[in-house]
């Protein structure tokens, strides 16, 4: 054994017995048992008296299943027989009860140890790694991951240069893309545009500095639908505090922006209707004595000049009527009786009084009805009175994109039904010149239209909100300029008046 130290020699020259033995597995951390192949403990090292609270000796002699959860006692004899009949290393996991009561999850390793002494039978050295935190983290990230995956809320991680690296079914749907689209990309694919710069670098510094950012944002869907959530979103950082990747947590509050809109509106129209009221009953009876006076001039003058402008005023003073009779419509509670209603018969009625005015003769109506829509509890006047205001506005519509481009005479109105769920719909679309956002915005306003001066009171679509409403019903519009608009009526089938 040239080149090798004479102390080496000689320690490779003794026989390997149990005290060295012993002195090596009383230096390890882990729990450590010689065990006979019956399974009777023969040796235990320092840890493992410490951990059962209990003196080696007190342990020779007992069987190692006995500190065993008893689930575990048929895993660890299999276990052991294989070892000695393979005379391979074999593992197990299994429950050792300590003297706190709790059953700890432990990983056995279990391998043959043949003794110096040739004539003494040959042991199992059993060591015991205590892995109850391991076993805890996994079941904590189990629980972890399952609760990402069923919640109804869209959540999504991403590494610290915002590529992600997760989202879970929510997101999916709510995004409208797949988890294989997002994967890798940054979660800008669906930003709507609408936020400034300044907004996006708040954010990234709050989160960068491991500070929590909440805010609200406006994402579009993969068919181009906005929708806004409130975000929040989170630094993940690892056992240094260093970040290591972001959490955010989405909540769509589209439909509750929606709820709070229709809130605002109703309110306001109620303030409205009661000022409307005061207003029509102050100058109704005013122009009724101006009306009364102008019709007495009208019959004592023969001036042409002057039966001119009398007929001007009269002109104007009808419009007025016309203007008040509205706005008592609107303020006073309904004295229509409810009754089934057809509502298809509501749209053809509609659709016939209106094709014949003048503006209507180059405008093709279509209708797509659904046969299988059934009766409502509603008042069919009031119905059809609705369906007319928004009819009149899509042939204005229409008419005016005529006018202004002769080229475009295909100008076209459809009407059709359908029943969901839990309600019934009639859509009216035409491909008039179309409404801004902000004109779609104040649609429903008293006095606010898009026609010329004297062509409309702008009242109308007021007044069709209103009745709408009254039945626990709503009205969407859809529009873009030049693209034309699309009114959807929407009318519950179990209302509760």
């Amino acid at each position: 054994m040239t080149g090798i130290p004479q102390d080496t020699q000689r320690l490779h020259a003794q026989p390997f017995d149990s005290e060295v033995l012993a002195a090596l597995l009383d230096s390890l951390p882990d729990l450590c048992f010689v065990v006979a192949n019956d399974g009777t403990i023969v040796g235990a090292n320092s840890a493992t008296a410490t951990v059962l609270q209990k003196p080696k000796a007190a342990l020779v002699g007992k069987q190692f299943t006995s500190l065993l959860y008893p689930s575990s006692r048929p895993g660890f004899s299999t276990a052991l027989a294989t070892c000695f009949a393979t005379r391979h290393r074999e593992h197990c996991t299994l429950m050792l009860n300590l003297p706190d009561g709790v059953a700890h999850d432990v990983d056995v390793s279990l391998s043959l140890y043949s003794p110096s002494n040739r004539d003494a039978d040959t042991l199992c050295l059993s060591v015991v790694r205590d892995i109850s935190a391991e076993k805890q983290k996994d079941i904590d990230l189990l629980r972890f991951s399952n609760v990402a995956h069923y919640t109804l809320n869209p959540l999504e991680i991403t590494d610290v240069d915002g590529r992600i690296i997760y989202v879970n079914p929510a997101f999916e749907r709510a995004s409208g893309y797949s988890k294989g689209e997002l994967i890798g990309r940054n979660p800008n694919v669906f930003g709507s545009g609408k936020h400034p710069k300044s907004f996006w670098e708040n954010m990234w510094k709050t989160i960068r500095s491991g500070d929590v950012w909440v805010g609200e944002v406006e994402n579009r869907r993969r068919n181009g639908e906005p929708y806004l959530t409130y975000l929040l979103i989170s630094p993940v950082v690892d056992q240094a505090a260093k970040v290591v990747g972001y959490f955010g947590v989405h909540r769509d509050i589209t439909e509750q922006r929606r709820l709070e809109q229709q809130l605002f509106q109703a309110q306001k129209m109620e303030s409205i209707g009661t000022l409307a009221a005061g207003i029509a009953h102050e100058v109704g009876n005013p122009l009724t004595s101006i009306s009364s006076l102008v019709q007495v001039v009208q019959r004592t003058t023969q001036d042409d000049f002057t039966k001119e402008k009398l007929e001007l005023i009269k002109h104007q003073i009808t419009r007025i009527s016309k203007i008040i009779r509205d706005l008592v419509d609107f303020s006073r509670p309904s004295s229509y009786e409810v009754q089934l209603t057809d509502i298809n018969k509501c749209a053809r009625q509609a659709i016939e009084i209106v094709r014949v005015g003048k503006k209507s003769k180059a405008i093709q109506f279509d209708t797509n009805l659904d046969p299988g829509i059934p009766s409502l509890h509603l008042v069919p006047d009031q119905v059809e009175q609705v369906l007319i205001n928004i009819l009149i506005n899509a042939v204005d519509a229409v008419f005016g994109i005529q006018q202004n481009h002769p080229e475009r005479n295909e100008g076209r109105i459809v009407v059709s039904s359908r029943v969901t769920a839990d309600h019934v719909e009639i859509i009216i679309s035409d491909n008039g010149k179309g409404m801004s956002e902000e004109e779609v915005e104040q649609i429903f306003e008293p006095f606010f239209t898009t026609k010329g001066v004297g062509e409309g009171t702008g009242l109308g679509l007021w007044v069709s909100y209103g009745i709408v409403k009254s039945f626990h019903g709503n009205i969407r519009v859809q529009s873009r300029v030049g693209a034309g608009s699309s009114f959807t009526i929407h009318f519950p089938l179990h209302p509760n008046y």
